[in-house]
């Protein structure tokens, strides 16, 4: 099939049939996966990993993870932005960061342009939907998917897609390689000590995340009994054998929203975006809420209380079948 045109940014690859021989190796057995955050990065998380985040800081995000990536200074991480909000750029304030697949930069402009003319860091340009096409490539086990998504765009030629002539109709059609991350760090609503974790509500692709991943962190707002999980199997949005580990961190999302139980912080999301805005205020940030804190829960203790978490939990209405637990 004739190539009509190739991006020219990186792209990260691994043989689909490795991945998938690794992912048939994983432990099948109902073990307690419970450890903490710094735990999970330890042992999960090594330098020079391509990392993948399902949803972002401000919704829904594996913050206390990312903190603690930070916390521990991994390097020269590859980091999948499918929304490119605080947490690439925190990761890249940390100095854990060289390259970022990013479907769109929404703050850090200013810190992430600087980096990237230093040569700190390589940003690839994809889509939210050609990234997400990657992921389920990655978890379908196949190199590559075809999609309509970038053709005709400037994206294209910063991406690592390519377009080639489509065998059956001879009209161009592009092609975005499947992405398997070495690790995924998914924040749910709740878990089982073993790995099976609900996301409740809208959401964009954990299962295909977890699916994609080779190794796949959960932090949760809950942990619930097995016998809960056996009740309501159609609730469990990722079963326990995609997963590694299991961290217990209520608040995990702060200062984002983990829709329907708590909303966001407001004036510390100001806070954040506005440190983002210069890596002197950044390393301030930094300072206060992640160096500052020998982990996440010690960090809510510390800068948030008690008092400010229950409000923003009362705040949070529940609504009819979203959130309803027997």
């Amino acid at each position: 099939m004739p190539i009509l045109q190739s991006g020219h940014g990186d792209f990260y690859v691994q043989d689909p049939d490795a991945v998938r021989t690794q992912r048939a190796g994983k432990e099948r057995g109902l073990t307690n996966k419970l450890m903490t955050e710094q735990q999970a990065v330890s042992r999960f998380v090594a330098d020079g990993d391509y990392l993948g985040c399902d949803l972002t800081y401000f919704i829904r995000g594996p913050n206390a993870l990312i903190h603690e990536i930070i916390r521990q200074r991994r390097t020269n991480l590859w980091f999948c932005a499918k929304y490119c909000y605080a947490e690439s750029i925190l990761l890249l304030g940390g100095g854990c960061v060289s390259r970022i697949d990013a479907g769109f930069v929404a703050v850090g402009e200013r810190v992430l342009t600087e980096a990237m003319r230093d040569g700190q860091v390589t940003l690839t340009e994809w889509t939210n939907d050609s990234l997400t096409l990657r992921l389920l490539g990655g978890a379908m086990g196949v190199p590559f998917l075809p999609t309509r998504t970038l053709l005709g765009t400037d994206t294209l030629e910063y991406s690592g897609a390519k377009v080639i002539e489509d065998p059956f109709t001879g009209k161009p059609i592009c092609l975005v390689p499947a992405l398997n991350p070495d690790v995924a760090l998914i924040h749910a609503h709740q878990a089982d000590i073993h790995g099976n974790a609900r996301v409740l509500g809208a959401s964009t692709a954990p299962l295909e995340q977890a699916m994609a991943s080779k190794k796949v962190i959960v932090q949760t707002e809950e942990i619930i009994e097995i016998e809960e999980i056996r009740r309501h199997p159609s609730k469990t949005t990722i079963p326990y054998y995609f997963v590694d580990a299991v961290v217990h961190v209520p608040f995990g999302a702060y200062p984002g929203t983990c829709p329907g139980v708590y909303v966001a912080d407001t004036p510390c999301i100001t806070e954040a975006i506005r440190a983002l805005d210069s890596r002197e205020d950044m390393q301030c940030y930094l300072e206060t809420y992640v160096y500052g804190a020998e982990s996440f829960a010690d960090m809510l203790e510390q800068r948030v209380g008690v008092k400010r978490l229950l409000q923003l939990k009362a705040r949070e209405r529940y609504r009819e079948g979203y959130y309803d637990t027997p």
